[in-house]
């Protein structure tokens, strides 16, 4: 197994793909972080919400309440240093997908798994490969954040909150999200074998139709009237991965816990396709 990993980041880096995608993903982690930081110095400074004439005691709690936990520092300080993770984790997807199509593509499927007629074992070096690949790229972007939002929230005059339960719980869900989303990559990459047809389906599912699945719920929501409609959006993926690095719970919003047990439920279905389609294929 070492050495199927091995090759298998082998196959990786000595790729020209890898730096395009790493230097993009840095940039866009960038603005990320920019708007972050322009919303938490926002929210963080908002003066006390208004209360629409005619509301409910029940109600005015409840603006107060959703008022009170988005500026809690932990939420914002969280944001912060989990920024870039919307691009990060297609980054990721991506290179999934990449590491199982690559083999198709430069027609060299046949030779891998001559050389490892355990499928199975194939796949699991794609998978720890990927895995290990998406943590770095984790902890690089988390490491960055951290530095630029510690310095931001010391010039805006607030503590760092770098200890706090709620941050270290998200970087952590944040860690366990991308390597999520590496299964998911793999499993993608397994489903739909021609590599410029799963980029391009994948893209659309993760930038587009996700929104759209939001949207449709959102829409729902408001014909019905019903709330507890809105919290469906967190079958979303990318919406999951977003709740889980929330620096708290956020009323009105489903608990952490929820978006990684979606999340992990998805890999699990991911990597279980993809193992048995993967050996019960023919190689061409």
């Amino acid at each position: 197994m070492k050495n199927l990993v091995r090759s298998e980041f082998r196959k990786i880096f000595t790729t020209n793909i890898w730096w395009a995608f790493l230097v993009s993903v840095l940039v866009l982690a960038a603005v990320s972080f920019a708007f972050n930081a322009l919303q938490a110095h926002s929210i963080m400074h908002a003066p006390e919400p208004s209360l629409p004439p005619g509301a409910s005691p029940d109600q005015q709690q409840q603006i107060r309440a959703a008022y009170d936990a988005r500026k809690n520092l932990p939420v914002q300080a969280a944001n912060l240093y989990t920024s870039g993770q919307y691009f990060g984790l297609l980054f990721v997807l991506l290179l999934g997908i990449l590491v199982v199509t690559n083999e198709y593509f430069h027609q060299t499927a046949t030779a891998t798994f001559l050389a490892t007629p355990q499928r199975t074992r194939v796949i699991a070096g794609k998978l720890l490969a990927t895995i290990v690949s998406a943590a770095v790229l984790c902890v690089g972007l988390t490491v960055l954040a951290v530095i630029a939002g510690v310095i931001f929230l010391q010039i805006d005059g607030e503590t760092f909150a770098l200890t706090d339960p709620a941050v270290v719980r998200a970087l952590l869900l944040n860690l366990l999200a991308y390597g999520i989303w590496a299964v998911f990559g793999v499993g993608f990459g397994t489903l739909i074998r021609n590599q410029l047809a799963a980029v391009i389906v994948a893209l659309a599912l993760y930038l587009v139709a996700s929104q759209v699945a939001a949207a449709i719920i959102s829409l729902v929501s408001f014909l019905t009237h019903a709330d507890w409609v809105m919290k469906l959006a967190v079958l979303v993926p990318s919406v999951a991965s977003s709740l889980m690095i929330t620096g708290g719970d956020i009323p009105g919003n489903p608990p952490q816990w929820l978006g990684a047990v979606i999340l992990v439920a998805y890999a699990v279905a991911a990597g279980t396709i993809g193992t048995m389609l993967t050996r019960s294929r023919d190689i061409g």
